[in-house]
């Protein structure tokens, strides 16, 4: 820990107790510290698949339906709700209490709204509304959406925790193009933003939303009762990991959100200090090639790759215990219903001669790759480095380009050649319950444009995502090996590995929820 460093806590510190104490003696505020998994600089969890974004919404903006820590949706939003026996025919009920941050009152207006701006952007909601033909409000507090056929997946979508979250916004922000971000931070969750006191680069301020009206009873993952019991919560970034630690482990701050697990052992040896996993499935990390662009436009260009791609040589890099993580070759996550290696068997031992042969077959013609990755995330750092050394070594002409994670999220979305700072690779990782089924995994993906970054394009991967809605378990099954062959074919992404992610907090906290976002209510400071 610098000097510098700890004169600005110091300084911070001593300012926050002032600004507390001020004005007529107000009583302190109780501030949960956090340094977040990385940079806010997107504030909109519709336009951009960033965990931060997504942590961001949970905070200021409340759901329809939550996911209990079973995994099963519940209401949350949503009072009441009927099926038809036809299953076409679905109607939502709004609870009581439910009024945004400016005081107005949550309509169903305002759901059918936001619903449909979700639905123009994540997959799952694509999927969902492809499936939708009415949308329609019945009164202030009641909604109806009618299918053209039965569906398994709607309240598993409406509740669903991986980005894009269909968070309920206010009927003029849901207006908003989905291809352009909200000009306002207005929810009805259970903080509200001060984007007065949003330092990009340096913190993020959340108050307590003091007339949130929870549901009754215990908060179990995004369900359940949001009760709060902090003033306030304060994102303070910090790109350097050891300062993170040394912040952690001298009380600076409060909550570390992704610790990096080669400092783990610095963290367990403080007694004051918990280390818990949040997600026991855990996580894939990933490289997400640009099939829009020269190389990997051509499929056998990607093909080669996977020839290289050693997942031990990533993951020890990364990760270091080898009780943290594990290979996995399934692009539904190992240990999940779908599991499959079906096409992964020529990939399963790595070849670098092999890679180099099938390379220079696929007419690899020396082409500028650029990488991007981030500085401020140490694991997908990591990933970049391994991945630039082994390109290297296949003679591929790459350059690794680092930044930090927000940019890395702006940068990515460009479709432009790397000449003209497109990107041809892009490293990244996902919860493996978002990635568990074709319609959640939206990586897994091909709808050319409608794809999320990377924009992978193939007609007979859409059809079977497609069958797959209205198929029976056991056939569901036969379409996920069906659709994880095709992906060996046409490489929507590189799998990585599967690793187990944790989070650290002083032994003061008490109520840290497991769940794949974090949350922050029901935690108490003593």
């Amino acid at each position: 820990m610098t000097p510098s460093f700890q004169r600005r806590i110091a300084g911070a510190a001593i300012a926050a107790a002032i600004a507390a104490t001020s004005l007529g003696g107000a009583t302190a505020q109780t501030v949960l510290r956090v340094a977040p998994i990385g940079d806010l600089r997107n504030i909109d969890p519709i336009w951009t698949t960033a965990y931060i974004t997504r942590n961001h919404g949970f905070l200021v903006w409340d759901t329809l339906f939550g996911l209990d820590a079973e995994g099963r949706p519940q209401p949350q939003m949503v009072d009441s709700f009927t099926r038809s026996d036809d299953g076409l025919t679905w109607r939502f009920v709004l609870r009581d209490g439910l009024a945004w941050h400016d005081g107005a009152p949550v309509t169903a207006a305002d759901c059918v709204a936001s619903l449909k701006r979700w639905g123009a952007r994540d997959a799952m909601g694509r999927a969902l509304l492809g499936f939708v033909t009415g949308l329609e409000v019945v009164d202030a507090k009641t909604f109806e959406m009618k299918l053209r056929a039965p569906v398994t997946f709607v309240l598993d979508a409406l509740a669903k925790v991986d980005s894009s979250v269909p968070f309920m916004m206010p009927e003029r922000l849901a207006q908003t193009d989905p291809n352009q971000q909200v000009p306002e931070v207005i929810g009805s969750g259970p903080f509200t933003f001060r984007r007065d006191q949003w330092v990009p680069g340096s913190r993020v301020v959340y108050e307590r939303n003091r007339a949130y009206v929870p549901r009754a009873g215990e908060a179990s993952g995004t369900a359940g009762g949001k009760h709060v019991h902090v003033d306030r919560v304060e994102w303070r970034y910090m790109p350097d990991v050891a300062v993170q630690v040394a912040a952690l482990n001298n009380n600076e701050i409060d909550l570390l959100e992704n610790p990096p697990l080669d400092l783990i052992a610095l963290l367990q040896r403080n007694p004051d200090v918990v280390v818990a996993e949040v997600d026991p499935i855990g996580s894939h990390a990933f490289m997400r090639p640009n099939h829009t662009q020269p190389p990997f436009d051509k499929p056998a260009v990607r093909q080669a790759l996977l020839h290289a791609i050693n997942q031990a040589n990533f993951l020890r890099a990364a990760y270091g215990d080898p009780k943290y993580w594990k290979t996995c070759h399934s692009y539904f996550g190992c240990g999940t219903l779908l599991e499959s290696t079906a096409g992964a068997e020529p990939y399963l031992r790595p070849d670098m001669n092999r890679a180099r042969a099938a390379l220079r077959e696929a007419g690899y013609n020396n082409e500028r790759v650029v990488l991007i990755a981030p500085s401020d995330i140490p694991h997908l750092n990591t990933h970049g480095q391994v991945a630039t050394q082994m390109l290297r070594q296949l003679g591929v002409n790459v350059e690794l380009q680092t930044m930090d994670w927000s940019t890395v999220t702006s940068r990515r979305v460009n479709r432009a050649p790397v000449s003209d700072g497109g990107w041809s690779l892009t490293v990244t990782a996902n919860v493996v319950m978002g990635l568990e089924n074709p319609i959640m995994n939206a990586f897994a993906g091909a709808a050319c444009e409608r794809s999320p970054f990377g924009w992978p394009c193939d007609e007979r991967i859409e059809r079977l995502r497609t069958a797959f809605m209205t198929a029976s378990p056991d056939e569901q099954k036969r379409i996920a090996a069906e659709l994880t062959r095709l992906y060996y074919e046409v490489v929507p992404y590189y799998i990585l590995g599967q690793y187990r992610g944790v989070t650290a907090y002083r032994r003061n906290l008490s109520g840290v929820l497991q769940s794949q976002a974090r949350l922050y209510w029901n935690i108490r400071k003593n």
